[in-house]
């Protein structure tokens, strides 16, 4: 996520802050977490979590049912943690379409130890045109998918993706997916 230096972060589901602070730690200098918890109890761990870590300053803690506080934020935001109530995770995508920048990262954890639960969300996912996804096995298993700015690919300044009209000089530029 460091690299990809993203700036507006969202995750739904803060639990006790342990994501937020690797979230909270890797956003560039001057970017914002946003994170969601239901719980108030929950949310209180994390504050004071944050706060030990030194990382409370860059993130806003929101309570409240996660589909609500989705609809109600404006974006854009270039990488949502998806870390809470699964069976919701498909009505929040949708929420958050319309918020999400051009260079996304969309994570889901828990994947591969709830994948009944998690199947409606990654069938969303997987219909969107223009994502790349895989299944990362580490703990629990993370689902993470990235959409390219149209014309951007990584690599050497200049870099294309298919589509977006080659490298100055008429080069086709990269096309690996990476």
């Amino acid at each position: 996520m460091r690299s990809g230096q993203r700036t507006r972060v969202l995750e739904i589901g803060t639990s006790n802050g342990y994501s937020t602070i690797w979230l909270a730690a890797a956003v560039q200098p001057g970017g914002r977490v946003t994170s969601v918890e239901r719980d108030a109890a929950r949310q209180a761990q994390a504050d004071a979590h944050l706060r030990r870590a030194g990382l409370r300053q860059a993130v806003d803690l929101l309570l409240g049912d996660a589909t609500e506080v989705v609809a109600a934020l404006d974006g854009p935001y270039e990488c949502v943690l998806f870390d809470a109530d699964r069976v919701s995770a498909p009505d929040q995508l949708r929420l958050l379409l319309p918020k999400l920048a051009p260079d996304v990262l969309l994570m889901a954890d828990n994947v591969l130890s709830h994948p009944q639960e998690v199947a409606g969300y990654l069938a969303a996912v997987e219909a969107l045109e223009g994502f790349e996804s895989v299944v990362v096995p580490i703990g629990k298993g993370l689902h993470v998918a990235h959409r390219w700015a149209r014309g951007v690919a990584p690599g050497p300044p200049g870099s294309v993706r298919p589509g977006g009209g080659g490298l100055p000089g008429g080069s086709p530029g990269r096309t690996g997916a990476g």
